[in-house]
């Protein structure tokens, strides 16, 4: 399969893989390595803006750039259970054939599972 160069791009430049730990950090994960897609964040917050993310995925080369561009997109935005961007958005962006569909909604749940346990960590109201 021939990759777009955003999603080579982001492919090959994967600086926030990786995890964080410590207070105030929420975890959400979403997909299973057994059945080929797995993504997981960790977002760091403060005062309802996102100060950190690092992501962990495995999966094809879309499931992994669009989860970098997520990790750095996001980062001094509002903190909200949804993508920096669209589902469509993304799709159309990095050139993720329809059939790849459920691999952008396991990046989106597991982008919202985070969002979710940093706001309960903050003390946050959900939605």
């Amino acid at each position: 399969m021939k990759y777009n160069a955003l999603t080579r791009h982001y492919f090959e430049a994967t600086a926030a893989a990786g995890i964080l730990e410590g207070p105030g950090v929420g975890r959400g994960a979403s997909g299973s390595r057994a059945l080929g897609t797995w993504v997981q964040f960790d977002v760091a917050a403060a005062r309802g803006r996102v100060v950190a993310v690092r992501f962990l995925a495995f999966g094809c080369p879309h499931t992994i750039a669009i989860s970098a561009w997520v990790a750095e997109s996001a980062v001094g935005g509002v903190l909200e259970p949804s993508l920096p961007a669209g589902i469509e958005s993304l799709r159309e962006q990095f050139a993720v054939p329809v059939e790849k569909l459920g691999r952008l909604l396991t990046v989106e749940d597991a982008w919202s599972a985070a969002v979710v346990a940093a706001r309960a960590l903050a003390g946050a109201p959900e939605g």
